[in-house]
């Protein structure tokens, strides 16, 4: 008897897939994000002395540098202008999450419906960019503080 996963693979074809315009656009849409976000980790931020930045790199790796690089797919090695990647929105959602349940006015945000939905995802996005603010100067502190 075949499993669920080879009774799926069997009924599976292409053209189905041709077929699902939602699911192609979507798809394209996520292929298009990846591409994009892999040329952004390629392209260096102005203003940074890339090779006293590699020299403080090769020195530091071992540590939070360290772990910030393997987070953002080698983005901060190369101090590109995606080297923050997704954790200030994640922080941020976590943040709001965790602030609806306490604070009254986010409660009856959630209880709003599609249109509260929508206020909150909006705070997120402003509590995203305060954050990536935040860490971005943290950052540049700590690497201005490195080289001296």
């Amino acid at each position: 008897m075949p499993s669920a996963a080879e009774q799926l693979a069997a009924n599976m074809n292409f053209s189905t897939f041709a077929k699902a315009d939602e699911l192609k656009r979507r798809v394209w849409f996520t292929l298009g994000a990846l591409i994009i976000y892999r040329f952004g980790t390629f392209i260096p931020l102005p203003g940074v002395n890339a090779a006293a930045f590699s020299d403080i790199f090769n020195n530091n790796s071992a540590g939070i540098l360290g772990m910030f690089n393997m987070f953002s797919g080698g983005a901060v090695e190369r101090m590109a202008i995606f080297a923050l990647n997704i954790m200030p929105y994640i922080s941020a959602s976590i943040i709001i999450q965790l602030l609806s349940s306490v604070d009254k006015r986010l409660i009856e945000l959630k209880k709003d419906g599609e249109q509260g939905r929508k206020q909150i995802n909006q705070y997120t996005r402003y509590l995203t960019v305060l954050l990536a603010t935040f860490q971005a100067y943290g950052i540049a502190v700590s690497l201005e503080v490195s080289q001296s």
